[in-house]
């Protein structure tokens, strides 16, 4: 599985603050972190909005770093992925991310299969 697959399989290559960081792109980033911090109900600045991806060294937004629920209980339960977790399929803490990015859920699936 590419590492730039987030534990929650969302695809970092393509997450825009990701991109933002990669293209030191300011204006992107204020997008970034107003788009956040209304669906967080945080507020999340533009300063914050340094990622590289979740899965791999390197700078990670404070949500990806701190506060997202999927990231710190993987990093808990010292999994690969929610792939690599047997409660996945009925995790309540996915079930947000699968109904708005169905690919998240092919993502992980597909690393099942590869893995496993």
């Amino acid at each position: 599985m590419k590492d730039l697959i987030a534990y929650c399989g969302l695809d970092c290559e393509s997450c825009e603050a990701r991109i933002a960081t990669i293209n030191d792109d300011d204006e992107l980033r204020a997008k970034v972190s107003k788009l956040w911090s209304e669906l967080n109900d945080i507020e999340i600045t533009p300063q914050m909005i340094n990622c590289t991806g979740c899965r791999i060294e390197g700078p990670k937004t404070i949500f990806c770093d701190s506060i997202c629920p999927i990231r710190q209980c993987a990093l808990e339960k010292k999994v690969e992925t929610c792939a690599d977790c047997s409660e996945m399929e009925k995790c309540e803490k996915l079930e947000m991310i699968f109904e708005n990015n169905p690919d998240a859920f092919e993502n992980l699936k597909n690393h099942k299969k590869i893995e496993h």
